[in-house]
């Protein structure tokens, strides 16, 4: 399974998107640019905090779309998300092994790091590992009221895609204009 697979099936669910940095959000604006789509391009890390942020204060359904080095950056993400148990949060893992913004590097995740077993070792209940696009599409089906993590199995690499058009502040202005309301 591609990355930009993984993607593509997120981008069509209903609700946010909020994307990691680099060449996910590229691959995100090029699959299914929307007004609710909210674009990292920059605080490595960060994508799981800023959609647990959104999902604490409305109620329209998050997807985060993550990368495994992201999240090993900030692995205390994952013991927030177990001890703020939101509903309308699900946090989809991308695990191609690799820094795959900044050169191809090898994460931990390609030696012994499992990153399904981290999240529930911080608490997490509700986590799955798919491996295809199939399992892929079931488990966002079946994201319904429950704090969701989804770590999916990717190949590394990149795909072809243009830089994003949208200087950061225009990113955040169009996804508060449209696609963020507090209370909504």
């Amino acid at each position: 399974m591609k990355r930009i697979d993984i993607v593509r099936a997120v981008s069509k669910c209903d609700g946010l998107i909020v994307c990691n940095i680099g060449y996910p959000s590229r691959e995100l604006y090029a699959v299914g640019d929307r007004s609710e789509n909210f674009y990292m391009l920059g605080s490595m890390g960060m994508a799981s905090s800023i959609g647990l942020g959104l999902a604490l204060c409305q109620d329209k359904r998050v997807f985060v779309i993550d990368g495994d080095g992201s999240v090993l950056m900030n692995l205390g993400t994952l013991a927030t998300l177990a001890n703020n148990r939101i509903d309308n949060l699900c946090l989809i893992i991308v695990d191609n092994r690799s820094y795959g913004s900044t050169g191809g590097q090898k994460t931990c995740t390609s030696g012994q790091t499992d990153l399904a077993l981290v999240a529930r070792g911080a608490g997490n209940r509700d986590v799955v590992r798919v491996k295809t696009l199939p399992a892929l599409a079931d488990a966002l089906a079946a994201f319904d009221q429950k704090n969701l993590i989804i770590v999916a199995e990717a190949e590394p690499g990149n795909a072809d895609v243009p830089v994003i058009d949208l200087d950061p502040v225009a990113i955040k202005n169009r996804f508060m204009g449209k696609g963020f309301a507090p209370g909504a």
